[in-house]
């Protein structure tokens, strides 16, 4: 088996995705419908879940332009493209590679032990976004309950204010772990569809959601999806005595109830968020991006 060229790797990752993210912004479609568009689908959602909040604010005293609005502004196209084109795309393609070569090293070809290809699309659709979404939430605890893992979670803590935006206020390293777990099950069920834009959206979307200043809680589907009257409590200062964390569903609340980490014992439309010592958090991108590395607990 011939060594895989990292060189060339990483120039043709750089390349391409700072092709494919000038496409997006310029749109230029390149063989792909117009309304498959990232770029602008996440302006379009932020703006829709934005003006929904200012309309009917849960928190009706909160300022519209809340506290570190800006900065989660930032943190939104930072983590959803500006990382890959820094670093995390030439990273993933040249991890997927040297895990493809180790395979091949033990006679390894295929990873796939369930393909769904010709299984009708959205059944595809649903076991992906389904199984994706239990894989983060298994993350997501880990996220809490691991020392070092904690202090990058950390940064998503600090905020005091909720609304939409916060959704994507995340350490570039939450990208590298929850890809690196999720890739080995995701790459085993063999999916077909290439384009997973819908998947994507609909996960951008409930996200946008569950941080929202919104009073929604979906009457009997809150035990389904995740949701603002739930996930409120997920980001609450005060936790009950010895938990590392509640509600830590992403996308889907069910894994909560299922497996007993659900907590909602009010409204908690007024609670304070962050947690212990959040005063002496750094402020601003920059020290957000250190802090992990400054503080080990």
């Amino acid at each position: 088996m011939d060594s895989p060229d990292f060189i060339e790797i990483i120039l043709s990752s750089y390349t391409g995705y700072w092709n494919y993210l000038k496409s997006e912004i310029l749109l230029q479609p390149q063989g792909k419908p117009w309304y498959e568009n990232y770029f602008y689908a996440l302006i379009l959602i932020s703006l829709l879940i934005w003006a929904v909040e200012i309309l009917f604010p849960w928190r009706k005293g909160q300022a519209i332009f809340r506290k570190d609005f800006w900065l989660d502004a930032f943190y939104m196209f930072f983590n959803f493209f500006l990382f890959s084109l820094i670093a995390y795309n030439a990273l993933s393609n040249i991890g997927v590679e040297l895990f493809n070569s180790l395979l091949g090293t033990v006679g390894i070809q295929n990873l796939v032990a369930l393909e769904l290809s010709s299984w009708p699309r959205w059944s595809q659709f649903l076991i992906m976004f389904v199984v994706a979404d239990f894989v983060q939430w298994n993350v997501h605890r880990m996220l809490h309950k691991v020392p070092w893992m904690w202090e990058f979670h950390k940064v998503h803590h600090s905020v005091e204010q909720m609304g939409f935006a916060a959704h994507l206020r995340f350490h570039f390293m939450e990208t590298i772990i929850y890809k690196t777990v999720q890739y080995i099950p995701l790459a085993m069920l063999g999916f077909g569809i290439q384009d997973f834009f819908i998947i994507h959206m609909i996960a951008l979307l409930i996200g946008h959601i569950n941080h929202a200043n919104l009073n929604v809680s979906y009457g009997p589907l809150k035990y389904i999806l995740n949701n603002p009257v739930m996930h409120i409590w997920h980001h609450a200062k005060d936790l009950p005595k010895g938990s590392y964390g509640v509600n830590f569903g992403l996308s889907l609340s069910i894994w909560d109830y299922l497996f007993g980490t659900s907590y909602i014992p009010s409204d908690g439309r007024d609670i304070a968020l962050g947690f212990e010592k959040i005063e002496k958090y750094p402020s601003g991108f920059w020290n957000h991006l250190l802090a992990p590395f400054r503080n080990r607990s």
